[in-house]
């Protein structure tokens, strides 16, 4: 408790912590939370792999002007050696990124653009589930005023629709590849009689194939530009929103293709942060919490 109480940074623990020493070539931004939904920014040095000298710096709210403030407490020439910085769509994030590291080549996560692909597919499936849902309460209040019984129809695997369009649901954020009998046996009925379902997740499934498989920049900006024809022709709104999407973020997800750099190394790092958390069963105490946290990972 005495090192707590001497601690360097504890008159600010709560606002912010920076650690310049532990600054690298790469590094990852990203945002998460401590205790009861409150989001902290937090940058990290991929080099140091989650473990000691990781944390660069952890800034409370996600406010681009009170990060800003922050990092630029950092030498100048320390923040001019970061050559590549990793990052989630968020106009905020971008713009943090581009007034602290100058010299950097920023890179949009591709997993968050692929999550809003797998998100899409989600949204249709749930649409479609709800059509199922008022479906069956009218079936079952016509059912009732003819005083007859009720008797949903029963698919070949044994699930009602509105069983079907539930239990799909991990189904659908899987690769085909890896479904279980029992899951392509529901996928095959689900493609059969929601063949929008389908057609979606095919969409989903080649935009990952392009990330995946893809190691040249030139290469990555044809496929990107055919997936947004693909995106196009098939009328579906919510693709069309993450194709515009991708277009208007273009230069910074091409540049994945280049070190097919991803902010991984982050989101392994807001796991840790979760399970530090849950060892200490929530955050009574943040500047504690966080001390501690930084004699691990600072």
């Amino acid at each position: 408790m005495s090192e707590f109480k001497q601690w360097d940074q504890l008159s600010h623990a709560k606002h912010y912590l920076v650690f310049a020493e532990n600054i690298g070539k790469h590094l990852s931004i990203d945002e998460t939370a401590l205790s009861h939904g409150e989001l902290y920014t937090v940058v990290t040095n991929k080099s140091a792999k989650g473990r000691a000298g990781s944390i660069v710096a952890i800034v409370a709210g996600t406010s681009s002007e009170q990060v800003i403030k922050v990092l630029h407490k950092i030498p100048q020439r320390l923040r001019n050696k970061v050559e590549e910085i990793t990052l989630d769509m968020a106009g905020s994030m971008n713009l943090i990124a581009k007034r602290c590291f100058p010299n950097a080549v920023l890179v949009t996560d591709r997993f968050h653009v692929q999550k809003l692909a797998l998100e899409a597919v989600q949204e249709l499936r749930i649409k479609h589930r709800w059509e199922a849902i008022d479906a069956e309460n009218e079936a079952i209040e016509k059912a009732r005023k003819h005083k007859k019984a009720y008797h949903p129809t029963i698919l070949e695997n044994g699930d009602t629709i509105k069983q079907l369009l539930a239990r799909s649901r991990y189904v659908l954020y899987k690769k085909a590849k890896s479904w279980t009998p029992d899951q392509k046996r529901r996928a095959d009925l689900l493609f059969y009689l929601y063949p929008d379902i389908q057609a979606a997740y095919l969409l989903s499934q080649q935009l990952n194939w392009i990330f995946e498989t893809t190691k040249d920049k030139i290469y990555g900006y044809t496929r990107l530009a055919q997936w947004h024809e693909k995106v196009a022709q098939s009328g579906f709104k919510s693709f069309n929103t993450i194709s515009r999407t991708i277009m208007n973020h273009y230069k910074t997800i091409l540049n994945y293709f280049d070190n097919r750099s991803t902010n991984a190394s982050a989101e392994s790092f807001n796991a840790k942060i979760k399970a530090f958390r849950a060892q200490f069963r929530g955050v009574r105490n943040v500047a504690f919490f966080l001390f501690r946290l930084t004699q691990i990972y600072a």
